[in-house]
Order: C-alpha cells, then structure tokens, then sequence
C-alpha cells in the first residue's frame, strides 16, 4: 500500500476521534458552559447530520477540485474548528463549530474514499478503503480512550486541541504525498454530475448502500450503549467500559484488515460468513451479558464481524458507484453515516423496555436480521462486480 494512503488514514483517526470523543466530555462542557448535559447532546446530533448532509453537498461542491487542494483544505478547516471550539464560552459557537467539523469531516472522507481507490491497482480497490478506515477503527482503540483521559486530566478544550494538533501532521503528509500533477489530471476528467447522481438510481448501488446502512446501524446500536451493559448488567466498574470499547476497537481493526484482503476477490465469503454470525452474536452477546469473561470476549468477536462485514459492504458501494468518479466517496460516506445516527436512536427505545440494558443488544440482532432477509435473494447481485471495475 502507498504511503499516502496511510497518510489518509492518520486524517481519518484525527476525525473519527472527534466524532466519538463526546461521550466523555458532554458533562464537562455542560458544566463549563452552564447548559444542560440534554442540551450538549445537541452537538452529537449537529456531528451527525454535518456528516449525512455533507457528504453528497460537499463532494459535490469540490467535485472539480484537485484532490490534493480539496484534501488540505478540509482537514485545514477541521482544525480550525476545533481550535475555534476550543477556546469559545458560547455555546451556540461551539455548536457552529461541530457542523463546520462535520461538513469538513464529510467532504474529506467523501474524496479520500476515491482518491484512495485511485491510488492502487485494481486487484487492490477493495484493501485501499480498510486501510483508510483503519483509522477510525484505531481512533476506537487509543483515540477515544485517550481523549477521555486528556479531558479528565487536563479538560474538555484540551482534547479539542489535541485534535487540532493531530491534523497538522497529517496535511504535512497529504501536502507531500498526494502528487499535484495527478490530482489535477482527476480533477478534469469524468461524468457530468446529472450523470454522477443518476448513479443513485442504479438497484444495485441503491442496494448495497441499503445493506451497508443496516450493518452500520447495527454496530452503533450496540456501540453506542456498550456503558450500561459493562457496569450494569455485567456489574464491573467504569473502567472496564474502555476496556470493553478497546477490545471492541481491536476487533474492528482485525475485522478491516482480514476484510480488506478479502473483500476484492471474494468478497462473497466475507458476506456469507460474517452476516449469520453477526445475527447469531448480537442475541448470543445478550445471554451471558452477566458473565464478564464471556462478555468481554463476545464484546471483542463483534467487532471483528462488525467491521469485516461493514467495510465489505462500503467497498461494494465504490464499485456499484464506479461510474460516479468524483461522487462515490460521498455515496459511501452517506451510508455510513446514516446508519451511524439511526442505529442509536433505534436502540434508545429499548432502554425503557423489559429487555432493560440488553435491549440495543437485541435491536442490533434485528437490523442484522433485516440485512439478511433483503440480501439472501440477491446474494449474487451483491458480488456481481468483479475486482477489475475501477474507479476512475
């Protein structure tokens, strides 16, 4: 793999620590801003749907752009916003400053998923995307633990600086290895983008973007109210809950790489075996959710299978959209995404139901479930496209 692919991902870990590092800070910024912790919760929200909205409108916008400009800017301007939010007292400004994030966050990732298919062979499409996630996979495992530690430490504005300082080296990186002649050459060429758009009402992008969507939803289902499970139910202490989100985050990160490997030759064996055993392991997670053990080791086989089969799905969505050159990432970056916020919001009404703590548990079965039962009749449709469709 290039170096500036890795490079790409160092940006994505900057990011995707950002969009998760809340969780732990929304009481000291409440605090510290004199709002309600409800109110801070806003700003995962305004994350959420920057990066929905984003997506399309800004890869849109930066379509004829050369990918190099287009990939400095955003990350320049993510962290700008996060050095503004750093240092404000308003809250409504630092609210601004998360959908700014957000946009930039949107439109990088939307054009570093293409520039990172244009940068291997086409036997290699399907392991440039894992590398590239990778980095939100490790923003899982050291990003937002460390966040938590450095915002206990030293506060919430710190953490913010700290991801503004993890951008700079990786636009130095982006400013030295992405070639200037090549993106200029990208930015000149492909589809009109009534063409590009025209693109979404293919069945088969439509779906595994679907299907992409669901498996997202799935994981920040159970992702996301991992906490209650680890100290309630399994009855350990709060700090088990970042082992548990790190064992989570190694999981994802072995379930991207073996993937990655995977997913451009065979990508129907990685289909075939990580979707039943995800719709058996969200249920399983839930039976022995009392023994720590088991729990943690469950905990760790999730994500392994989350990720393996997510990152699959988004590889297939580069390939459906292969006819959509400057538009695919963000197509992608959508489907991510959406899933990322509804996932939760599924899984909240269940907190209140008989199934208590164990009910995201459930409701990540269900959504699996539901991907399977649309996938099974068009399991060959799924895998149809071979290895050797490029992205232009």
């Amino acid at each position: 793999m290039p170096l500036p692919l890795y490079l790409l991902a160092v940006a994505v870990f900057a990011m995707s620590t950002s969009e998760f590092m809340l969780a732990g800070l929304l009481p000291d910024i409440a605090s510290d801003l004199d709002v309600s912790v409800g109110t801070t919760g806003a700003l995962t929200s305004a994350f959420a749907i920057g990066m929905i909205v984003g997506a399309p409108l800004v890869a849109a916008l930066a379509r004829n752009w050369p990918r190099r400009s287009s990939l400095l800017g955003f990350i320049l301007a993510f962290a700008a916003a996060h050095a503004v939010g750093s240092i404000t007292t308003s809250f409504p400004l630092l609210f601004a400053t998360r959908v700014v994030a957000a946009l930039a966050n949107a439109g990088f990732l939307a054009v570093a998923l293409t520039a990172a298919a244009a940068l291997v062979s086409p036997d290699k499409k399907g392991r440039a995307p894992a590398v590239l996630l990778s980095g939100t996979t490790v923003a899982t495992i050291a990003g937002v633990p460390g966040g938590s530690v450095l915002g206990a430490l030293l506060g919430w504005r710190a953490t913010f600086w700290a991801v503004a300082a993890l951008c700079l080296p990786a636009a130095l990186g982006i400013l030295q290895g992405i070639p200037a002649e090549h993106v200029k050459e990208q930015a000149t060429r492909g589809p009109a983008l009534r063409a590009e758009l025209a693109q979404l009402a293919m069945p088969r992008l439509i779906l595994v973007m679907l299907l992409g969507t669901l498996v997202n939803a799935a994981t920040f289902a159970r992702f996301t109210f991992l906490a209650p499970v680890v100290t309630g139910t399994a009855g350990l202490s709060e700090l088990w809950v970042s082992i548990a989100l790190v064992l989570f985050g190694i999981g994802s990160f072995v379930g991207v790489t073996v993937a990655g490997r995977l997913s451009d030759k065979n990508p129907g064996a990685v289909i075939a075996v990580s979707g039943p055993l995800l719709l058996i392991g969200w249920p399983a997670l839930a039976v022995p959710a009392d023994e720590p053990v088991a729990l943690l080791a469950l905990v760790f086989v999730q994500g392994v299978l989350s990720f393996a089969l997510g990152s699959t799905l988004i590889t297939r969505v580069l390939y459906e959209a292969a006819g959509a050159s400057t538009m695919a990432g963000s197509y992608a970056t959508a489907a991510l995404n959406v899933g990322a916020s509804v996932g939760p919001l599924i899984a909240a009404t269940t907190l209140n139901s008989g199934a208590g703590n164990l009910g995201p548990l459930w409701s990540s079965g269900f959504l699996i479930a539901i991907a399977l039962l649309i996938a099974f009749p068009f399991r060959a449709v799924i895998t149809a496209c071979s290895s050797t469709e490029v992205l232009q």
